[in-house]
Formats: C-alpha cells, structure tokens, sequence
C-alpha cells in the first residue's frame, strides 16, 4: 500500500527533524514553528503559517473558526506540539477536526517536547 503524499511528508518531517537536531527539545512551539518556516523557506516548500480553517453547516459558514499550525502543499495539515506527555487524543483529534474542516486528507503532528522528535501521521 502507497503512503499518501509520501514524498510531500518525507520533506515536511525532514524540515523538522532538521529543527530539532539544531534546537534540540525544551524550547516553545512558538521558536519551532518559527524555526519550522525557515527551514520551508530554504527547501523551498509551499505553506501557509496560521492558515485559517472554517467550518460549515448546512450550507453556512459558522462564526468561530480554527488555525492550522502550517498547511503544506495545500493539502496536508501540520500541528506543531511541545508535550511532555506526548501526543493524546486531544491533540489527534484536534487535528482531525483540522482535516474535516479543511477537506484535507492527510495531518502531521510533530512533538518537540521529547529527547527525539515524535510526529504521527493522521490520514482521513
């Protein structure tokens, strides 16, 4: 079975990990996402940082909405964490209400927090 956006994952998670061997773990989500956009920036990558996310019912745009850490390649949803409990189902089901809302297919969850990067890939 083929991975979906594999190769388009393969460079977000790269980024990352290159962000995590230069910062290492401990720092806010904030630093990473920041230093997450240099590394986009560098690789050439297309993103939208703080991508707002608008859900619908019944044919109606709802007031409230939600921001997406980073969209990648317009399609896939990036979260960036920094748990030290690691990633719970708050934070995996944050993400899918993310890809229902944004009608995308694949989500990117990266925790800084660990002594080695965590991420996990949500596929809807």
């Amino acid at each position: 079975m083929e991975l979906l956006y594999k190769e388009e994952a393969y460079k977000i998670v790269a980024c990352c990990i290159e962000v995590w061997k230069t910062l290492g773990y401990g720092f806010s989500e904030v630093i990473y996402k920041d230093a997450m956009e240099e590394e986009f920036l560098t690789a050439q990558l297309p993103y939208i940082r703080e991508n707002e996310l608008f859900v619908h019912y019944k044919g109606k745009k709802l007031r409230h909405k939600f921001r997406a850490d980073f969209t990648m390649f317009e399609n896939i949803i990036v979260e960036v964490k920094s748990c030290d409990e690691g990633l719970p189902d708050a934070i995996i089901s944050q993400v899918l209400n993310y890809l229902r809302a944004s009608d995308s297919r694949l989500g990117l969850i990266l925790n800084f927090s660990k002594k080695s990067l965590q991420y996990k890939r949500l596929i809807m």
